[in-house]
C-alpha cells in the first residue's frame, strides 16, 4: 500500500523526495498508461494550489488528453496552440503566470489562472507534455520549472 509522505523540507528536498517517490512507483512498470497515472495522481497528492495535473500525448501532429488529476479537461489540443500547444511545438518549458495574459490560452476550466507545461522529450521524439494549473496566478515560480523539468526527465525514462 502507498502511504502519503509529509513534505517537510526546503521545495527542493521535497521535489528530490517526490523524484524518488516517482522512481519508486515506475520503475518496474513497462506500461505507459500506468506510469502516467501514477505521476499524475503523485504531483497531485504533492502540489498545493493546483486544480488540475495531468499528461497530454502527441498523436498525429496534435495533444490528445491522457491520464490526469482534475475535472474534465479539453481532449485535442492542436500543436502552437494554447499553452501545451506553444510548449511542444517551441520544446521549452513554458510558465505562465496568468493564463489570461496569454494569447490564444484554451480554457478548459475558466478556474484555472496560472499554467505550467513541460513538454515530454525522448531521444528527441516528442512523447506529450506536462501540464499543471492553478487557481491562483503566479503560482509557478523558477524552483517548479527546474524541478518539474527533472521530473519529467526521470518519468521520460520510463515511457
Amino acid at each position: 500500500m502507498f502511504h502519503t509522505t509529509s513534505y517537510q523540507g526546503t521545495k527542493e528536498e521535497n521535489y528530490k523526495l517526490v523524484i524518488k517517490q516517482l522512481e519508486a512507483l515506475i520503475e518496474d512498470e513497462p506500461n505507459r498508461i500506468a506510469n502516467l497515472s501514477n505521476a499524475s495522481a503523485l504531483l497531485n497528492q504533492f502540489l498545493d494550489t493546483i486544480n488540475w495535473v495531468g499528461f497530454y500525448l502527441v498523436e498525429h501532429n496534435q495533444l490528445v488528453l491522457g491520464p490526469f488529476q482534475g475535472l474534465p479537461a479539453c481532449v485535442r489540443i492542436p500543436f502552437g496552440k494554447g499553452v501545451c500547444g506553444t510548449a511542444i511545438a517551441e520544446r521549452r518549458i513554458v510558465r505562465v503566470e496568468d493564463v489570461n495574459q496569454f494569447p490564444g490560452h484554451i480554457a478548459c476550466d475558466a478556474a484555472s489562472q496560472s499554467e505550467i507545461v513541460v513538454p515530454i522529450i525522448k531521444n528527441e521524439e516528442l512523447i506529450g507534455v506536462l501540464d499543471i494549473d492553478s487557481p491562483i496566478t503566479n503560482r509557478f515560480d523558477e524552483i517548479d520549472e527546474s524541478q518539474l523539468g527533472k521530473f519529467v526527465e526521470v518519468l521520460a525514462k520510463y515511457l
